[in-house]
């Protein structure tokens, strides 16, 4: 595990701003009890070094039409790094795959894809994933129930006394 240097302070910005990642600096300055000036420092700091990678709106999918997910299981036909390379390029191309992942199991990658229906699914499955040469064995997951998604990342871990990803930190 990479060294984290973040102290309460910091956690306490980043928990605030998974929460709202809308909040002024002086709301956020108030919210953490620290004035606006270091506040944005820290903030500043923490965009830098890559603990803050970008802001954006989180879209309720079905109030703008993708009504569908589908979690897909996709196996490389031969096993090489190119062909890797190559199929996470196709899915990372692909707007409609929202996520994708490397994995250990059965399948090599799993992709989350959003469309608005069935009909979408099938001219994406048939037009553009299978006919990827890289393409070994794909397997379709339908989510019926969404029950957790977009959900900020757990810093429990980070704080003191979780353990040696924690030092004290950075001067306000």
């Amino acid at each position: 595990m990479p060294y984290i240097n973040l102290d309460a302070i910091d956690l306490k910005i980043l928990t605030a701003l998974q929460e709202d990642g809308r909040l002024t600096n002086n709301e956020l300055a108030d919210r953490i009890g620290l004035s606006p000036s270091p506040c944005l420092r820290r903030v500043r700091r923490l965009e830098r070094d890559g603990f803050i990678r970008t802001y954006r709106a989180v879209l309720d999918r079905e109030s703008v039409g993708l009504g569908l997910t589908v979690f897909v299981e996709i196996k490389v036909e031969k096993h090489s790094r190119d062909n890797a390379r190559a199929l996470q390029e196709a899915l990372s191309a692909m707007p409609e795959v929202v996520s994708c992942h490397m994995v250990s199991g059965t399948a090599d990658f799993i992709a989350e894809i959003v469309v608005p229906n069935l009909k979408a699914y099938e001219r994406l499955l048939t037009e553009k994933l299978l006919t990827l040469p890289m393409i070994g064995d794909i397997r379709s997951n339908f989510v019926l129930t969404r029950a957790k998604s977009d959900a900020a990342l757990p810093l429990g871990h980070l704080k003191r006394g979780g353990g040696p990803a924690c030092e004290p930190g950075a001067d306000a």
